[in-house]
């Protein structure tokens, strides 16, 4: 089992920043891929980025230019900087690590709660 401990979010007004990080732990063996999905009210659970273990990283559209993942290896954690904030990104983000050894599972943190005022 992996487990992943979130930290960050909050309620902000719009275009302040937040940033958030997330801690894995477990069986990390294989984890080639770490990242952040968000879930607002009423929406299904977006992909925002990720990051692979090789630097490969991949944004929504929506947070292009706004938004920064990075991973730190040795500490096994990845970090969401998140600037000039909207209230469209307000919702509920999600840590994900992903192992793709013969399957693909995915492993998800509890969620924190990012909140954007306008």
């Amino acid at each position: 089992q992996v487990q992943l401990v979130e930290s960050g979010g909050g309620l902000v007004q719009a275009g302040e920043s937040l940033a958030l990080s997330c801690a894995a732990s477990g069986n990390i063996f294989s984890i080639n891929a770490m990242g952040w999905y968000r879930q607002a009210p009423g929406k299904q659970r977006e992909l925002v980025a990720s990051i692979t273990s090789g630097g490969s990283i991949s944004y929504a559209d929506s947070v292009k230019g706004r938004f920064t993942i990075s991973r730190d290896n040795a500490k096994n954690t990845v970090y969401l900087q998140m600037n000039s904030l909207k209230p469209e990104d307000t919702a509920v983000y999600y840590c994900n690590a992903r192992r793709t050894l013969y399957v693909i599972t995915d492993y998800w943190g509890q969620g924190t709660q990012v909140t954007v005022s306008s």
